[in-house]
Order: C-alpha cells, then sequence, then structure tokens
C-alpha cells in the first residue's frame, strides 16, 4: 500500500517563508495539500497533476508554489510571504486508486 510521509513544516515569522515535502512510496497522480484549524473544515491549498498542471486556492495564488519530483514520487510546497492566517495543519494527500493522505505537519506563523 502507498504511504506518504510529509516534513518541513514549523514555527515562522510572518513574512517568512517554509517548504513542505511529501514522499510517496509508490506511483501516483494527483498531489497536494488540505490545510486545517481546529474546530474548521479541511480546506484545498493547492495540487499538481503528474503532467504539471496545478491549481491554488485563492489565499495562497501568488505566494505559494506547489511543484514535483515524478522520478521520486515527491511534491514540495514553497510558501512565502505567510501570515498569521496560514497558522494551520496541513496535510498532504495523492490520488492513487483512492486518495491517501499524509499525518499532517504543524506551520505556525508567529512573532
Amino acid at each position: 500500500q502507498v504511504q506518504l510521509v510529509e516534513s518541513g513544516g514549523g514555527l515562522v515569522q510572518p513574512g517568512g517563508s517554509l517548504r513542505l515535502s511529501c514522499a510517496a512510496s509508490g506511483n501516483i497522480f494527483t498531489m497536494g495539500w488540505y490545510r486545517q484549524v481546529p474546530g474548521t473544515q479541511r480546506d484545498l491549498v493547492a495540487y499538481i497533476t503528474r503532467d504539471g498542471s496545478t491549481n491554488y486556492a485563492d489565499s495562497v495564488k501568488g505566494r505559494f508554489a506547489i511543484s514535483r519530483d515524478n522520478a521520486k514520487n515527491t511534491a514540495f510546497l514553497q510558501m512565502n510571504n505567510l501570515n498569521s492566517e496560514d497558522t494551520a495543519v496541513y496535510y498532504c494527500f495523492a490520488d492513487r486508486i483512492g486518495r491517501i493522505w499524509g499525518q499532517g505537519t504543524q506551520v505556525t506563523v508567529s512573532s
């Protein structure tokens, strides 16, 4: 069974940057991230298809960039100009036969 391993979360000051990684243990199709604040729904942040097509939530357009390395079955989310509203648990996902989820990584933006 394919599994996802996330890395790269942490604490950053407003205006700072973080890079998330999500590595899959097998071949996958679309990959991306959702994020969730406790007590709220999980919202889509960005996704990228195997051929490189991307989609972003309006709130992160121009600040976040998603990319992938198909040879390594790994996706990356570069997050720039972070603000407090980006604080959340970020969950990587990958679509194969069904949807697979990563374990989640905390991103905290605070001074």
